[in-house]
């Protein structure tokens, strides 16, 4: 799989497709809290990471899909890159 997949852009824009459509695409930044913030709940975040491990062929661990890795789009980003090498 190739690794120059720019997942921070596409983690960003899935968020605002599916949870946030008509949102400021600006207000979703990197760092903002997804899960703690209330952005993302636990069907919301199911629905992500299905969604990168059928779009992507990215498979979490059960303790990977948990606030501490899911909570920002830099956090998510960083975990499907190292996922995808």
């Amino acid at each position: 799989m190739e690794t120059s997949i720019d997942f921070r852009r596409i983690v960003k824009d899935y968020i605002l497709e599916e949870f946030l459509p008509g949102e400021n695409p600006d207000e979703l930044t990197d760092d903002l809290p997804l899960i703690s913030g209330g952005i993302l709940d636990s069907i919301a975040t199911l629905k992500l990471v299905l969604h990168f491990e059928e779009q992507y062929g990215i498979v979490l661990e059960a303790h990977e899909a948990d606030k501490e890795h899911l909570d920002t789009i830099r956090s998510i980003a960083s975990l499907l890159t190292s996922k995808a090498r």
